[in-house]
Formats: structure tokens, C-alpha cells, sequence
């Protein structure tokens, strides 16, 4: 692991962990995002002397030393506590944010009713926090997003990069063993906006975070 500072006095926003949409006090849309890669990538940007900011859906990690941590639910919440904290120098969109949400979340817990089989939610497309910081007047320096993918990982990946307008999108399929969510290892497909491409890991995503922080440095010296 890198100990150098090869980060000071950058301002660095990281955002990681699921987002839980509520369709009634008692139950949400959610995933199986641990928040693990996010909180080890916060980690590291702080031992390398960045100014850490992290946005954490709901997960039960430790907060990284030196860092500052904001908790949040939904990805309402999560759009709006990652733009308060603009200007920065590099946004990781590490977070699994929800697509969708329920339209009208109910107020009291849906019951069952007598002879009924089905229940049908409406749902709504959220806000693309990417998409927005990567368009925004006070845009980051570098805009990294991830990709958790089923299948066709590099095309999904590389199709999110340029219509998102991301300066670098880090890759990586789940519904794997031993990769992806939940797991303490991963294997990350980075794609860079000019073309280049590298594969890091398998390895733990302790280990990853510092590699990417390494393609983070990389880019901010060209830029």
C-alpha cells in the first residue's frame, strides 16, 4: 500500500455503499453493495494526503481515519449531499445508486388484502449523479465512475464512459465467487477516456483502491 503523498492538497469526493429506496416504512428497493471498494479507495486517498470527503449509503463500516463521512439513504439524498460538496478536484462514483425509485412511497406499511396476488409499484428514474457532476460548472478535474456488470462488462463500461462524459470508469462483473459485491476481493477493468485500458487485481480491494489511486495521479499529471 502506497504511504506516499502523492494526493496532498487535493480535495477528493467519494461516494460508496447501496441506496435504499422506500416503498413504506418497512420495506426498500436496495442492493448488495457492501460499500467495501468505496471505503477502501477513501482510505487510501487520505494516507496519500488528500482532503477526504465520503458519501456512504447505508452500510455498517468503520469510517476510514481521516476521513470526513456523510451518511445518507436514498439516492435523492446521495445526489444531494455529493453536489453540496463541489468544488473538488476528483470524484469516485464508487457508490451502487439505485436506477430506480418507487413514485409514491407509501406512508403506513402496505398490507395484504384479503384474495390478493399481486402488488404493482410504479417506479421512477433518479437523478444520474455522474452525469451531473461530469456536466456541472464546477466540474471536477477527474470524474471516475464504476460498472457492475452481468455480462458484456467492457461494452456496458465503455458505453457509460463516453455518453457520461467520465474521464475514467473502473469495470468489474458481479454474480462472480469471490468478485464483486459483498466480497473482499474484486478485479477492476479501468477504461480511461483517451483509450488506454488496464486490468488490476484480482486482488483485495484494499489493494485495488491503492492501484486506482495510482490511474488517479497518473491522469491528474496530464491534465
Amino acid at each position: 500500500m502506497s504511504t506516499h503523498a502523492t494526493l496532498s492538497g487535493l480535495r477528493i469526493v467519494v461516494s460508496a455503499g447501496p441506496t435504499y429506496e422506500d416503498i413504506d416504512p418497512v420495506r426498500f428497493i436496495g442492493n448488495r453493495s457492501s460499500g467495501k471498494m468505496g471505503f477502501a479507495i477513501a482510505q487510501a486517498a487520505a494516507r496519500r494526503g488528500a482532503q477526504v470527503v465520503l458519501v456512504a449509503g447505508p452500510v455498517s463500516l468503520p469510517t476510514p481515519d481521516g476521513v470526513q463521512r456523510l451518511d445518507v439513504r436514498s439516492a435523492a439524498q446521495m445526489h444531494e449531499a455529493v453536489l453540496a460538496q463541489l468544488p473538488a478536484d476528483v470524484y469516485v462514483g464508487a457508490a451502487a445508486v439505485a436506477d430506480f425509485a418507487p413514485a409514491h412511497p407509501a406512508g403506513s406499511k402496505i398490507k395484504k388484502q384479503a384474495g390478493q396476488d399481486t402488488l404493482t409499484l410504479t417506479l421512477v428514474r433518479t437523478r444520474d449523479i455522474l452525469a451531473d457532476i461530469a456536466s456541472h460548472a464546477q466540474r471536477p478535474r477527474l470524474v471516475v465512475g464504476f460498472a457492475a456488470e452481468t455480462d458484456h462488462v467492457e461494452a456496458y463500461a465503455r458505453g457509460k464512459l463516453e455518453n457520461k462524459r467520465l474521464d475514467l470508469i473502473a469495470a468489474n462483473r458481479v454474480g462472480v465467487a469471490g468478485s464483486g459485491f459483498e466480497s473482499d476481493d474484486n478485479t477492476l477493468n479501468v477504461y480511461a477516456a483517451t483509450g488506454d485500458s488496464k486490468v488490476l487485481g484480482p486482488a483485495p480491494k484494499t489493494e485495488l483502491a491503492d492501484a486506482l489511486l495510482d490511474l488517479v495521479a497518473q491522469s491528474l499529471s496530464r491534465h
